[in-house]
């Protein structure tokens, strides 16, 4: 399958970055510091591969050593319930670190809480450590087509989990359905809706850390980003990026690109057709985590204003991508990256090697000066799928 790209003709890179404002992204830097289980996660220099194709580098930043829980999402999902006790409490969340949080002390202000989510597996996971670090409930959601040994790891966290007979987007709607059946029930998405925007706002703010992590390490080695690559899912954590570096560098942000699924790419339809789109049916991919149709709308008003291009990828990008992690060439540092976190990495490798993409490749503005920043959101979060692929399977 061809690789589909849209260069964006609706942004005038105006939109309010305030949300992802340098003072929003250290309070949630702050946080998540507080944490006994917090370390800064890897930043890899791919220098072999970046100098065998062209490119003065290629830096990704690996969130399979994220708090042992293999992925990104608990950045956004921890800081989220952070400043939902928080408001109950009534104090700044800089007045609840981590100790004061999951203290029987705040266990007894704020009463019973139930965290409702729905998932693929990593913002699941991440929501049912919190809750149960905070002694409290959690409900997990997880689409059809979910690997059983995501559900059984929710679970581990001390989740009530189950994969339903419904795409991502219908089990959203039933998490937040389901919350208002239960006292003190709260739905802690990663994505927006009408009249659900504050806890979407805080969760990108939770992945501002990341982003701020990876800025942070390019600097220490001299470098500033010309290119940041970013998938996108519902697109908080697109959103996050972009809106951090488009907050911190202005009109001069590095050259963004949003990449999804072809399976479910309503980032790249919105774009083409110039306006917010939806993608219904399975959403079938590889990129489990990425098998959302419906964009998130506070994130979406910040892509369309800020990225430069939405690029839709086939499910043999990620597969390309996390064999050349696991399997570097160069010199380069092995890394674990699964399905959802290694598109960026297969893509930059396609498009630099493949004459075809020549148009993709100027699009994108690739050169022997790109400093190329990418994320690998995930690690093996499926380990029998993963071994499969790094393996040379399909």
């Amino acid at each position: 399958m061809d690789i589909l790209w849209q260069k964006n003709e609706m942004g005038q890179k105006d939109a309010s970055v305030s949300l992802m404002a340098q003072q929003e992204v250290e309070r949630a830097r702050d946080f998540h510091q507080s944490f006994p289980q917090y370390t800064e996660t890897p930043l890899v220099s791919l220098s072999g591969l970046a100098k065998s194709l062209g490119v003065a580098g290629i830096y990704v930043k690996d969130e399979s050593k994220r708090f042992d829980l293999n992925a990104f999402k608990v950045l956004g999902g921890s800081y989220a319930m952070g400043r939902y006790i928080a408001q109950l409490l009534h104090c700044d969340i800089a007045e609840l670190p981590y100790e004061r949080l999951i203290s029987d002390e705040v266990r007894k202000q704020i009463g019973e809480v139930t965290f409702f989510t729905a998932t693929d597996g990593n913002h699941g996971r991440g929501v049912a450590w919190a809750a149960n670090q905070l002694g409290q409930k959690s409900v997990v959601y997880m689409p059809k087509g979910s690997a059983p040994y995501r559900l059984e790891k929710i679970r581990q966290e001390g989740a009530t989990a189950t994969i339903e007979e419904m795409n991502y987007d219908d089990a959203v709607r039933l998490a937040d359905k389901q919350s208002k059946n239960v006292p003190n029930g709260v739905v802690v998405q990663d994505t927006a809706w009408d009249g659900y925007e504050e806890i979407p706002t805080w969760i990108m703010q939770g992945y501002g850390t990341m982003a701020w992590e990876a800025d942070d390490q390019l600097e220490k080695l001299g470098v500033r980003p010309t290119h940041v690559l970013v998938q996108a899912g519902v697109g908080s954590l697109a959103g996050a990026v972009q809106g951090y570096f488009a907050a911190k560098y202005g009109e001069n942000c590095p050259h963004t690109s949003i990449v999804e699924p072809h399976a479910a790419n309503c980032h790249y339809k919105s774009a083409v057709a110039k306006s917010y789109q939806t993608v219904g049916g399975d959403l079938f991919t590889l990129m489990a985590g990425l098998a959302c149709g419906e964009p998130n709308t506070i994130s979406w008003e910040l892509l369309k204003s800020w990225s430069d291009l939405f690029i839709s990828c086939p499910d043999e990008i990620a597969a390309d991508g996390m064999r050349i992690a696991a399997h570097p060439t160069g010199g380069d540092e092995a890394f674990i990256s699964g399905e959802s976190g290694a598109p960026g990495l297969g893509l930059v490798a396609k498009v630099m090697q493949e004459e075809n993409l020549k148009d993709l490749r100027d699009a994108l503005g690739f050169d022997e000066h790109s400093h190329i920043l990418l994320f690998s959101t995930e690690g093996d979060t499926d380990p029998e799928t993963y071994q499969k692929i790094i393996g040379g399977g399909k």
